[in-house]
């Protein structure tokens, strides 16, 4: 198959808007930038579509995928008994990174849903991607674009290194704004819940909603949890080396960084470092990535997937990343940091 990639870096280009829009009516498969990643979008209302992202992806059936639309009144065609919670949630941050789960219609094919009766909803920020929204029909289905476990994409260079040959079209809007997946709070059960940190923060979604819940299994350390989202149960995001995430105060990671380091390297071995703008000086012995600065936390989450798969071009053979407990992204950033390591996590002063 051949990719076409079309360029919408400088705002939408409505020729190629159209023709993506054709792709997805006729069932085929199209890559597009969003606000959080980019996303490999086909028609949500169809069956077969929505299987050739789970084969394009690699990814298990039982994974649902997000279903985007363009505008609130497109959610009633796919949802039934939406709670007043949900409109209030969406006149506070939709367009934006957020997705939220509702009890799904018999418009929605189970081959979108993961075989579930909830179906996830998010409208997008970024403005291409909901001018190809409406240009496909109104409803599509879109998890990250990438092969399924690898850093998802922020960028459409990206996409083309996992997605080349293998679907339809990526449109090419240049690097996301936000780097981490939407947040996803779950409206089905007594209390709305988090099943999937993101942007959107627990205090921002509790200043509209009053008491929201988190889904246990996302910050227990107790691995025998089952997250409630099914997709979070899988590892994902992870680079080709072994990463480990070191904690503890700043002067006892870099200790302990450095002392691992040089052991490395003493056994013929290469480490790769994931720093801040800060810290990346105090190490050595190691191929050292600043993620960005303590100071911009946005930085850390936008550049986070892109070092992981930087390292993936460096042949390194380990890993080790500083922990980011930022105020607003840094549980959001700890979740996929933890999942790529597959819970591997030193802990100084132990």
């Amino acid at each position: 198959m051949k990719t076409v990639i079309v360029k919408m870096r400088d705002g939408i280009d409505e020729a190629g808007i159209c023709r993506a829009g054709e792709i997805l009516r006729s069932g085929g498969l199209v890559a597009f930038p969003t606000e959080t990643v980019y996303g490999l979008g086909a028609n949500a209302l169809d069956a077969e579509a929505a299987g050739k992202i789970y084969r394009a992806k690699g990814r298990p059936s039982d994974n649902p995928l997000i279903v985007h639309i363009a505008d609130w009144d497109a959610i009633r065609k796919i949802a039934i008994d939406i709670p007043a919670e949900a409109k209030r949630l969406a006149d506070a941050f939709w367009p934006g990174p957020l997705t939220m789960i509702l009890k799904k219609s018999d418009a929605v094919p189970f081959a979108t849903t993961g075989g579930l009766d909830t179906v996830a909803v998010r409208l997008p920020g970024n403005a291409a991607a909901r001018a190809l929204i409406r240009a496909g029909g109104g409803y599509v289905a879109a998890p990250s674009a990438n092969t399924s476990g690898r850093p998802s994409p922020t960028k459409a260079e990206h996409v083309v290194q996992d997605m080349d040959g293998v679907i339809d079209m990526i449109i090419d809007g240049g690097d996301v704004e936000i780097g981490i997946e939407s947040t996803i709070v779950d409206l089905t059960d007594e209390a709305p819940t988090i099943l999937r940190p993101g942007y959107i923060s627990r205090e921002m979604l509790g200043r509209v909603l009053g008491t929201v819940e988190v889904d246990r299994a996302l910050t227990s350390e107790d691995e025998s949890l089952r997250p409630k989202a099914p997709g979070m149960k899988y590892r994902h995001y992870a680079p080709r080396a072994q990463l480990f995430i070191v904690q503890g105060t700043q002067r006892q990671v870099r200790e302990k960084i450095n002392e691992l380091a040089a052991a490395n390297a003493a056994a013929g071995r290469s480490t790769g470092v994931i720093g801040t703008d800060e810290s990346r000086e105090y190490y050595a012995n190691a191929l050292v990535k600043s993620i960005g600065s303590r100071q911009d936390e946005s930085s850390i989450a936008r550049h986070l997937y892109g070092i992981l798969r930087e390292f993936d071009d460096s042949e390194v053979s380990v890993i080790y990343s500083e922990a980011f407990d930022t105020p607003q992204l840094g549980q959001a950033v700890m979740n996929r940091l933890i999942k790529a390591a597959g819970h591997q996590i030193i802990l100084c002063g132990i």
